[in-house]
């Protein structure tokens, strides 16, 4: 367990209801037991006969409230549209060093095998184009794999992720809406840990409509004094997803 020493007030800001999933405005991370406030949230689907859009998972997207102050340095008077175009600006995100917590909750049941497998490959893929793929990052990969290998997520499961400000990733899972006190396990890898979060809100965003989310509750944050209070367009979306 690790502690981010954090001491800030969290953020006022609201819940969010996406479809059927309610992701409140701040949870306890089973890592560090902090308190982080939610920065976004939003779904992965996929178009059906190019008219029906299918949900098959729910993010939600939170955040140390340090966070805050350590983005306005260099982002603070940025738009919504700027944000959301910008690649340093969503790598700040994913790298920076506080502390960063992701619920990914089931709509379509999902064994753990395939969700693992199908999230480290394209993670080893893309650090093998950047010649980034070492020993390390081989056997934390082997060592994801190896959590998930027997477990099942049913429609309203959800696997959690705990990314520390040094780089660990610390994972547990929930049959329910609860997050659990503690993780199931901890892996220390930077690149992996942050591999997780930038394949939701990263450049080839898996969810474009959390990264909006995010977009749009960092920019009201970072520039205005008032409580995040009013629904920006992207938490509208998500309530209406």
């Amino acid at each position: 367990m690790f502690s981010s020493g954090s001491q800030l007030q969290l953020p006022s800001v609201t819940n969010l209801q996406v479809d059927s999933v309610n992701f409140p405005p701040s949870v306890i991370s089973p890592a560090s037991s902090n308190p982080l406030f939610l920065g976004g949230a939003g779904v992965r689907g996929i178009d059906v006969l190019g008219d029906k859009f299918v949900i098959i998972t729910f993010f939600g997207v939170y955040l140390d409230p340090v966070a805050v102050p350590l983005l306005s340095v260099k982002w603070k008077g940025k738009t919504t549209e700027e944000l959301m175009e910008s690649v340093p600006f969503f790598r700040e995100v994913v790298t920076g060093t506080f502390e960063k917590f992701i619920k990914v909750t089931m709509r379509v049941p999902l064994p753990g095998q395939l969700y693992s497998q199908t999230v480290t490959g394209t993670f080893v893929e893309i650090w093998k184009s950047l010649g980034i793929y070492t020993d390390s990052e081989a056997k934390a990969v082997e060592k994801f794999l190896e959590v998930f290998k027997d477990e099942k997520f049913p429609r309203g499961a959800s696997i959690l992720f705990a990314l520390s400000p040094e780089g660990s990733l610390t994972i547990a899972f929930s049959k329910d809406d609860s997050i659990p006190e503690t993780g199931k396990a901890v892996i220390e890898n930077k690149l992996l840990a942050e591999a997780v979060l930038e394949f939701i809100i990263g450049t080839e965003a898996a969810s474009p409509r959390t990264r909006l989310s995010v977009a749009e509750r960092l920019s009201q944050l970072m520039n205005s004094d008032k409580e995040a209070n009013d629904l920006p367009l992207g938490d509208k979306l998500a309530k209406e997803n």
